[in-house]
């Protein structure tokens, strides 16, 4: 199998998202659900728990390792990964998602120089959007995030 992330540029300058991801050779792709950091009693169908009580950054380092979990149980890792959508809840002090105390660019580097360093803004990550939204899931989640990988042959 073969990815090939396509950097995005713009006028001149290296963006923290890439262009393209060409992927050739996988058996399959992983498309994971909406990742949040709600606490183990969540149970929505009773409309129960959920809640996470933890700030911003500790909600996105939660969604991420479940992200690592679940596509390292499905057959994949974080080094396949294809596109990365963030869901961000505000506010949006200046009317851009980017401008959300609960954007968190630093959480996402610092997790991927850990995890998987090619992943990182400053090198080539997968494609991704930021989105903004009123609200989530549940009222304490700041942050959901949807990851799409190939299936290594």
């Amino acid at each position: 199998m073969e990815l090939v992330t396509h950097k995005k540029f713009k006028n001149g300058r290296l963006m923290p998202w890439a262009k393209g991801t060409v992927v050739s050779g996988a058996r399959g792709t992983v498309y994971l659900c909406g990742n949040t950091a709600t606490s183990a009693d969540y149970d929505p169908a009773g409309k129960n728990g959920g809640g996470f009580a933890g700030d911003a950054a500790a909600q996105w380092r939660e969604v991420l390792g479940n992200i690592k979990s679940d596509l390292e149980e499905l057959g994949s890792s974080l080094d396949h990964l294809i596109r990365l959508t963030f869901f961000v809840r505000g506010p949006f002090p200046d009317g851009g998602v980017l401008s959300s105390p609960n954007f968190r660019l630093d959480v996402l580097d610092a997790f991927f120089a850990e995890h998987c360093p090619k992943h990182c803004s400053y090198n080539n990550p997968p494609p991704s959007e930021v989105i903004g939204v009123a609200a989530l899931a549940q009222a304490d989640i700041v942050i959901e995030i949807v990851a799409v990988a190939a299936l290594p042959d």
